[in-house]
């Protein structure tokens, strides 16, 4: 933990607390005494620079030494003691390892709309887990202070997959979500938990950003019940100039995803002035439209001025609303809008008989509709995965 002078630095201090609580509070809802509470908190407190190390089956041998990671686009050359742009994955004596397996530096109990799935279980808890690092460098990032940092300068908890899956159980968690940062860069702990949880009769769900290789990714669909996507504009300017990345691959992703018939929900946050436009938009829509089809969710998120774009406002409400009308009219079921609490387009709508079949206030489902997937007034299909009373 960094000072100043003699102090800590108070927003790190604040972040130290408030991890420690969250670690007691998972704790006591997991019903244990508060002397084992106490003891097993001091074990599971986080801390400082936590690595554990698991070698990675993505990479090649170029020379002995040197190593292509073969993971993400990206196919970064790293040198004996270098890691990949990600900051996770080292070099070690010619051979790639990931720095952050079972060493997650946040885990919290969600609901899962939060994802945001909007057609996956409704009103149940997800456990959700992240490490440090991600391969893309978004500028607007919202959780920069976790993805663009090295595994040695954050807090994280020791967490092997076996006890993720206790923690789920005990938290009464469905589902264990990998998201908040990129889980692309953690995929072998991710791979490893989800690999249980579907042992043990929980869903593992993935927010990415998609920018992942094909066999990567085909092996993480293979124990893996729902992705949302993060689509986050809909030109190689935009990937280029604010992600540091490429759209063509993270669109790959999609149609892999849907040839695998997993089910898929997207996530574009709307940037004032940088991908708002209507045309962009309308693009979007209908390529969403050709590839994934009309029944697939589709989320238009609200920019708040965070980490290198300061200097934009907040998404006026009226451009969410006329990009949710644009995906509309292009024809897509299922277009929802994040960050607009109360608002209509955060319920779900039949597409046949066009009743709410599910109202939402934030994260909060008010009144469910849905009967064995399909509108409990008009018996119209409803895509998901629902809960077995749904």
């Amino acid at each position: 933990m960094k000072r100043k002078g003699n102090y800590f630095a108070r927003r790190e201090f604040l972040g130290f607390c408030g991890r420690g609580a969250c670690a007691l509070a998972s704790l006591f809802l997991a019903g244990l005494s508060p002397a084992a509470m106490m003891g097993k908190a001091r074990a599971d407190m986080p801390r400082l620079g936590r690595i554990n190390l698991v070698e990675s089956p993505w990479y090649e041998s170029l020379d002995g030494q040197v190593v292509r990671c073969s993971l993400c686009p990206r196919q970064c050359r790293i040198n004996i003691d270098g890691r990949g742009e990600c900051g996770v994955r080292e070099n070690r004596k010619g051979r790639l390892y990931s720095l952050v397996f079972g060493n997650p530096c946040a885990i919290h109990l969600d609901p899962v709309e939060k994802n945001p799935l909007f057609h996956v279980m409704p009103s149940t808890m997800s456990l959700c887990l992240a490490t440090a690092g991600c391969n893309l460098h978004c500028r607007f990032c919202q959780v920069w202070e976790m993805s663009q940092v090295s595994p040695e300068d954050i807090y994280s908890f020791d967490l092997p997959p076996e006890s993720a899956i206790r923690q789920a159980h005990n938290m009464n968690a469905r589902s264990i979500a990998f998201t908040y940062v990129e889980p692309v860069v953690f995929i072998e702990y991710a791979m490893a938990v989800a690999a249980r949880a579907r042992e043990a009769g929980l869903l593992s769900l993935v927010h990415t950003a998609g920018f992942i290789r094909e066999d990567p990714l085909y092996k993480l669909c293979d124990v893996t019940d729902a992705f949302n996507v993060d689509l986050k504009g809909f030109s190689e300017e935009y990937y280029r100039e604010l992600c540091a990345g490429e759209l063509k691959p993270v669109l790959d992703t999609l149609r892999n995803i849907r040839r695998r018939g997993i089910h898929a929900e997207i996530t574009t946050l709307i940037v004032p002035a940088r991908n708002d436009e209507k045309s962009m938009i309308r693009d979007m829509a209908h390529w969403i439209m050709e590839t994934m089809g009309e029944w697939t969710p589709l989320h238009f998120t609200r920019f708040y001025p965070l980490y290198r774009l300061r200097n934009l406002p907040p998404t006026p409400i009226a451009t969410l609303e006329r990009a949710r009308e644009t995906a509309l009219d292009a024809g897509l079921k299922f277009v929802y809008l994040g960050g607009v609490p109360g608002h209509k387009g955060e319920n779900t709508f039949c597409p046949n008989c066009s009743k709410t079949v599910i109202q939402r206030t934030g994260f909060m489902v008010v009144e469910n509709r849905i009967a064995g997937g399909a509108c409990g007034y008009c018996g119209g299909p409803v895509p998901g995965l629902w809960d077995s009373g749904d």
